[in-house]
């Protein structure tokens, strides 16, 4: 069954010194500051499109990892897994780093981390970002 999930952002004024509001309709969950200054310098309590795409590549990455795991036959303990997008003026979205640290009982170093990248190679938002350069490093813990 397909789902489709809404999110709407109001901004006001101009790029630089101009301000908006993201807010997560299909959820509820909230709305939250935006900003360029957000995007370049301090957050200082806003968010950005990067920390955006972070928070839906980590979780999305976490949901597909876990599953390639129970396929598997090692369904995981605990994943947890930070994603850093970088953002260079200019230029764009540059590149994504995924570290994930896992814990999967009766799992190798080795099996861990091939099993990490068939996870990244399965994660929807990484399909969806195929234009942007995403790297890994798994840890078994």
């Amino acid at each position: 069954m397909a789902a489709t999930r809404h999110a709407h952002t109001v901004w006001e004024g101009d790029l630089f010194k101009g301000k908006g509001t993201v807010t997560f309709d299909s959820s509820g969950i909230g709305s939250h500051p935006v900003s360029w200054p957000a995007r370049t310098e301090e957050p200082n309590g806003m968010t950005s499109p990067e920390e955006l795409i972070a928070a839906a590549q980590s979780s999305c990455y976490n949901m597909a990892f876990s599953n390639v795991l129970a396929k598997a036959g090692n369904p995981p303990t605990r994943l947890n897994t930070r994603a850093d997008v970088t953002f260079q003026p200019g230029e764009g979205i540059t590149g994504i780093h995924l570290t994930v640290e896992g814990e999967v009982p009766g799992m190798d170093q080795d099996a861990f981390a091939k099993a990490a990248e068939v996870g990244k190679e399965n994660c929807p938002v990484s399909q969806a970002l195929t234009g942007t350069k995403i790297t890994l490093s798994a840890k078994l813990v």
